[in-house]
């Protein structure tokens, strides 16, 4: 298949890195990228953290470094509203919100994810104080509401509630979070891990109840605070909904692609129509371990991913294996968590060094006496040197149900 021209749907991270790798690899073509927020390519774990704080601007979050040039045709703020394969014709269409449509002889699908959010009826039209924090103009709005005494509740224990939490305490917010989970992460990491997060963040000033579920929250346009499932009703000024995000695959609902929980993959990032391939937080590539597509949100994956499905989009030698065990980060309360590997849901934790009550927490992940994954608090060069370590473990018998819907 001869591709003289490609169209990137999706302007973030992964789109930005897919065009890089284009290049790299030597495609001297036409790229159009086409994005739905108006801004070019920007970081996001700074929102939660160094953004959110006032330590970084727009400017600080940019991508693209002084002298590139992806000799790129930009549409921003285009929202892609349908996809249609070739079907008959040689070119692929992507149709935008205002009727505008664009062709090319390939597609690469970097749409990302949104936040999740209760449903409209419980949101009840509240507009001043609900917030959630996906994109940089989520993160100006909630930054102009984080003043000192303010009452912030953050619904969820995920990473970024955490990261959001200890910001907000930072700056002198008055923060509760309310997790509908054991601990803070236990789904991710299991009961140990989460143990020791939750201490960290106590210690910081924030307080954590877990167990618990938001029904609604209070107010009419402003919020005024939550309701519990159990009725139990808790004031705040300020409400950050942090409960997970889902695959922006709405636009491709006739395009005949396969979209169980993402844009499904092969082991490259191909789907099933020849010069569509996805990469980032919408896709769901095929990982020959769990034996199935699996999804993975981790800033390293949509970094790194694209330059093999650009290879496999060009009919080239892949430059890295797809199967190399995942690496994340996450920096809270002044301390550091880092992860590598991969896990199922079966292990065995067992602390190698450091304890549950200090913030100098390692642990490492056995399944069937063989290490596949670890996380670290506060503990750089163990995570460094294990991440070495970690071979891609051979394929898992049967598919197993991971610890968390994305996974890790």
């Amino acid at each position: 298949m001869s591709i003289g021209s490609v169209t990137i749907v999706g302007a973030s991270l992964a789109g930005h890195a897919s065009a890089k790798a284009l290049r790299a690899q030597g495609f001297d073509g036409l790229i159009t990228m086409i994005g739905g927020e108006e801004h070019r390519p920007y970081d996001r774990p700074p929102l939660s953290k160094e953004f959110l704080a006032g330590k970084a601007t727009v400017a600080d979050l940019a991508l693209e470094v002084e002298d590139e040039d992806l000799a790129a045709e930009w549409m921003l703020g285009a929202r892609a509203v349908r996809l249609d394969p070739a079907a008959g014709t040689a070119t692929h269409t992507v149709t935008l919100a205002d009727g505008r449509a664009v062709t090319s002889d390939a597609v690469v699908i970097a749409t990302g994810s949104f936040a999740k959010n209760l449903n409209l009826t419980t949101l009840g039209g509240l507009s001043i104080g609900a917030h959630t924090l996906r994109t940089v103009d989520d993160a100006e709005a909630l930054r102009d509401a984080l003043r000192p005494g303010a009452k912030l509740v953050v619904v969820g224990s995920g990473f970024v509630g955490l990261e959001v939490a200890s910001t907000a305490v930072d700056l002198g917010v008055d923060t509760l979070v309310l997790g509908s989970s054991e601990w803070p992460l236990s789904r991710i990491f299991g009961d140990t891990v989460a143990n020791s997060v939750q201490r960290l963040h106590e210690a910081h000033g924030v307080r954590v109840r877990n167990n618990v579920r938001v029904d609604t929250l209070l107010g009419t346009e402003r919020v005024t605070g939550v309701r519990l499932s159990t009725g139990e009703e808790i004031p705040a000024e300020i409400v950050v909904l942090s409960i997970g995000s889902i695959p922006a695959v709405g636009w491709l609902a006739s395009s005949g692609l396969d979209l169980a929980n993402g844009v499904v993959c092969d082991e490259t990032g191909a789907t099933g129509v020849p010069g569509i391939v996805a990469v980032g937080d919408c896709s769901a590539w095929f990982d020959p371990v769990r034996g199935r597509p699996h999804r993975i949100e981790h800033w390293t994956d949509s970094r790194d991913r694209p330059a093999i499905a650009m290879a496999a989009l060009l009919g080239r030698e892949a430059p890295a294996r797809a199967l190399r065990p995942s690496y994340l980060w996450s920096d809270q309360c002044g301390a550091r968590i880092q992860f590598a590997g991969r896990l199922l849901g079966d292990e065995v934790v067992e602390v190698e060094s450091g304890s549950v009550d200090a913030a100098d927490l390692f642990v490492v992940y056995r399944r069937a006496g063989e290490p596949v994954a670890v996380v670290g608090i506060n503990q750089p060069k163990l995570v460094a040197q294990w991440r070495k370590r970690l071979a891609s473990p051979a394929p898992y018998p049967q598919p197993v149900t991971a610890l968390t819907s994305q996974g890790v």
